[in-house]
This record gives structure tokens, C-alpha cells and sequence, in this order.
């Protein structure tokens, strides 16, 4: 995780994925804390820290993350309000946030914490408020990646739907991102699944300029058209779920 974290720390930037991941991720905090002032929001596994920068510009917030090293990097940016906590136990007090996020943490937890991880989510969500969670999508799609990010499953619709209801939470929306590169993701993961999975740092290094800036531009048109429909496939899978007025 470490070598994951450092690894992220260096293309956070500039990296197509990050960008499009970002484009994809801006759009449903903005709904989910529309027409409220002051919102609090907390970041379920801020790694670097680097998402909670533009996370920000959106409300007052808060990070969490297991791992030193992540909270290193994260306090060299200057985020202040962030701890060393589990996700499975967040030390918070019931219904104090408005909004949660969870970035690319839940397919690397075995199922028991997850679940707790998501029942805790609920927990210091107010009623009312919302958790957006991102995490990779489709299983044909495992690859060196995920030896390096120590993941435990890949979601379907249908599967982080049921997970997330079971916690309490009603979903709102629900998509897979990176459809527009899916030829691409597909190729290299078929041709690791070939060789053999190992453990490689290869696909969160930044590509060359043109195939980068290629790269983006597709995850940029894909982001627009996310506005106005859900796709259909994808590497990745985006929701953002409620918690119903009623929830304790």
C-alpha cells in the first residue's frame, strides 16, 4: 500500500485517470450538497490528500486514512483536519457530516469491514445527506493493478447497490466510468491476464504527452455526456446514495 500511495502521490496531477476520475466525481458532490451552506464532508480514505483540496471548494473537510505514509503526503499539502482511523470505525459522532466520500477504498476491504465500513458511513451521515463512492467495476477486468491495490472484489450495479442498501442507504445514482477507454483498459488487462498478474505501478504512470492528453480529452467528452445518461460498461463504477430523512 505504501508503494500504491507513493505511486498515486506522483500522478494525482496529471494522470488521464485522475483527471477523468475528477470530472466524473465533481458533478455528484455538487448535487449532493446543493442548496446547503456550510456543509461538512469527510473523506473515507484521503490517501495523499490530494482530493481534498478540491473537495474544499465544496464545504468544510475532513480526511481519514489508515496509512502513515498517505497522511504524509496529505499533511505536506496542508490539510490539517485529517486523523489515522479506520474506515470500519470512524471517529466521529453520529450524524455529523453532510456529505461522505469514498475514493477507490471499498473493493480493497475483505467483505466483514466493508460492511462495517459502510454501516459507519450511514452512522455520521445526517439524515438527509449523501455518500458518492467510487470503486472499480466488472471483474474480466482485474489486472496488475489490482495485485498493487490489494483488491478484494470488483462491483457491479447490482452488487454495490445491494451493498449499500443493506447499510440503509438509498441509491440515487449509479454509473460505470471509463467507458470511453474500456478498448484500451481491455487490451492491457487481457494481455496481464496472459502473462500472469504481478504487482506494477505501469498504469498509474503517466503515459506520454500525446497518448496522455488523447487519453483525457476521451474521459473529458465521457464526463459530459455522464450529465445526461448512464454508461453501460466501464473500468470503474460511480454512485451516490442517501440516507433516507428518517435514518438514525
Amino acid at each position: 500500500m505504501d508503494r500504491l500511495l507513493q505511486a498515486t502521490a506522483r500522478a494525482e496531477r496529471d494522470h488521464f485517470w485522475f483527471k477523468g476520475f475528477r470530472r466524473f466525481m465533481a458533478p455528484l458532490v455538487t448535487e449532493a450538497v446543493h442548496g446547503r451552506s456550510g456543509s461538512r464532508i469527510l473523506d473515507c480514505g484521503c490517501g495523499t490528500g490530494h482530493n481534498l483540496g478540491w473537495l474544499r471548494d465544496f464545504g468544510a473537510v475532513f480526511g481519514i486514512d489508515l496509512n502513515w505514509t498517505g497522511l504524509g503526503f496529505a499533511r505536506t499539502r496542508g490539510n490539517t483536519t485529517i486523523a489515522q482511523a479506520t474506515a470500519a470505525s470512524l471517529p466521529f459522532s453520529d450524524r455529523t457530516f453532510d456529505l461522505v466520500t469514498s475514493f477507490d477504498v471499498i473493493y480493497s476491504l475483505d467483505d466483514e469491514i466493508e460492511q462495517a465500513a459502510i454501516a459507519e458511513m450511514f452512522r455520521v451521515l445526517r439524515p438527509g445527506g449523501f455518500l458518492v463512492v467510487n470503486a472499480a467495476a466488472m471483474d474480466l477486468l482485474k489486472g496488475n493493478h489490482s495485485v498493487l491495490a490489494n483488491e478484494v472484489r470488483r462491483y457491479s450495479r447490482s452488487s454495490l447497490t445491494e451493498r449499500l442498501a443493506r447499510a440503509g442507504f438509498v441509491t440515487r445514482r449509479i454509473s460505470y466510468t471509463n467507458a470511453t477507454i474500456m478498448p484500451v483498459v481491455a487490451t492491457v488487462r487481457l494481455l496481464q491476464r496472459v502473462s500472469g498478474h504481478e504487482e506494477s505501478h505501469q498504469e498509474i504512470s503517466i503515459p506520454p504527452a500525446p497518448i496522455n492528453a488523447a487519453l483525457t480529452g476521451a474521459l473529458a467528452v465521457e464526463a459530459t455526456l455522464l450529465r445526461f445518461m448512464n454508461m453501460p460498461f466501464g473500468s470503474s463504477i460511480m454512485a451516490m446514495a442517501q440516507k433516507p430523512e428518517g435514518g438514525v
